[in-house]
């Protein structure tokens, strides 16, 4: 089983930039569009940045498998 480490905010303040930017280009691609209507994450308690979370892991997973 596999876990999940996080680091602390203050460790990662300096890849705010980069991950913003990586998150709108996430959010604008085709495969993340599909899989938000797939998924049904429109959720409006779901923030965007837990679904791109949420679409990178699946990604991952599946990559893995």
């Amino acid at each position: 089983m596999a876990t999940s480490t996080s680091l602390p905010h203050a460790a990662a303040s300096h890849d705010i930039p980069t991950w913003d930017g990586l998150k709108r280009a996430i959010v604008s691609s085709s495969g993340f569009q599909s899989w938000c209507l797939e998924s049904d994450t429109t959720d409006s308690d779901t923030s965007q940045e837990q679904q791109v979370m949420a679409y990178l892991r699946e990604t991952l997973e599946t990559l893995a498998y």
